[in-house]
């Protein structure tokens, strides 16, 4: 199969270098032929002397054909692939940060340019993946070292047998609360690995996505009703070929965020709609499920907008305490899984909207 140009090369690399080399080689033939025509127009030139002419006349074509090779091979093949080695070996290293420079002053690109750009792309790339796991890293740690020293101080006090009955079940009741937490942080882990990693294989069978909503928001009735929250839904019977167990974690993380975010007498409206849309890299539109989840909170500004999604970051750490900041990158990555999108649209102090879209 024929391979594609790559369409980022604007200039053939040997080219010139090739023209270049083929008038040498006329010149030095030119001179070659006037050379052996002034010889053989001299009659008192012995054979002996022609012999040794030519073989010199060979020597020496062959010296300077070497040389040009060399130095073709050296300016062209070995100083950029020089540059690539010593750049890989760094890389190899650990060091993420090294970036080739272009060869070429004139702003073109050979193949050459083009393997240069593909390298520092790719390391960019390790770099920003080699932050994310530091981060990562250490955000796992916090959150877990938490609920641990919580357990851990907790467990010390209840050592004191003259600890009051109350105080005793206070504390009991605090540990459990972190064992909770911790459990719930190292599933969510679980489970974010298994959808970045395709391990979670999705089964797809028609269902009605509305029903599943409705149920899941009625699993959380008690919080919501504990804080006087009305949740109102408009829900259509739409039927979409998903795998209905990915996307129970899509709309209850969405609905308890809804709720964890919303004030005491605050609302939570859920619809689910079908309509048709145009999907991102489709030239057509086809029917959508577009479900949103709108709750009256207290809203976010555009920053935290764009880092909503990340894993463990929280944009309102007055809340911390009641999540690890998994939930909505857990939504992201499964609703990305089944081909769909995931956005959000809020304002500081006018509550926020998560909208869903998937191909019915």
């Amino acid at each position: 199969m024929k391979q594609k140009k790559d369409e980022r090369i604007t200039v053939n690399r040997y080219f010139k270098d090739s023209v270049a080399i083929f008038c040498a080689l006329v010149v030095v033939n030119g001179l070659h032929s006037a050379i052996m025509t002034t010889i053989q127009e001299n009659a008192n030139i012995s054979i002996q002397f022609l012999i040794n002419a030519m073989i010199g006349w060979l020597v020496f074509s062959a010296l300077v054909l070497t040389l040009l090779f060399n130095l073709y091979r050296h300016y062209y093949l070995d100083r950029p692939m020089r540059r690539l080695g010593v750049a890989a070996k760094k890389v190899a290293a650990g060091d993420f940060a090294v970036r080739i420079a272009p060869l070429r002053k004139d702003g073109k690109k050979d193949y050459v340019e083009v393997t240069f750009d593909d390298f520092n792309a790719m390391t960019n790339e390790l770099a920003t993946i080699e932050t994310l796991k530091t981060d990562f890293i250490a955000s796992v740690s916090h959150e877990i070292k938490t609920p641990l020293s919580v357990i851990q101080n907790y467990v010390d006090v209840l050592q004191n047998d003259d600890l009051p009955v109350e105080q005793r079940r206070e504390y009991t009741q605090t540990i459990m609360d972190a064992t909770r937490k911790l459990s719930a942080l190292t599933s969510n882990i679980l489970k974010l690995n298994k959808l970045e990693h395709q391990e979670i294989i999705p089964e797809a069978a028609p269902y009605n996505v509305g029903e599943q909503i409705r149920r899941c928001a009625l699993a959380f009735e008690e919080l919501w009703e504990r804080k006087h929250i009305s949740l109102d839904a408009d829900l259509d019977e739409i039927v979409v070929p998903y795998d209905e167990s990915i996307l129970e974690i899509v709309w209850n993380n969405l609905i308890s965020n809804a709720i964890k975010f919303t004030p005491h007498g605050g609302s939570i409206f859920l619809t689910a709609k079908a309509q048709d849309r145009e999907p991102p890299g489709s030239e057509s539109p086809c029917g959508m499920a577009v479900i949103t989840v709108q709750d009256s909170g207290c809203g976010m500004d555009r920053e935290t907008q764009k880092r909503i999604f990340d894993k463990f970051y929280q944009g309102d750490t007055s809340h911390a305490q009641e999540g690890n900041g998994l939930g909505l990158a857990l939504v992201k990555r499964a609703v990305e899984l089944l081909g769909g999108t995931v956005s959000v649209d809020s304002e500081p102090g006018q509550g926020s909207t998560f909208t869903v879209s998937l191909k019915i």
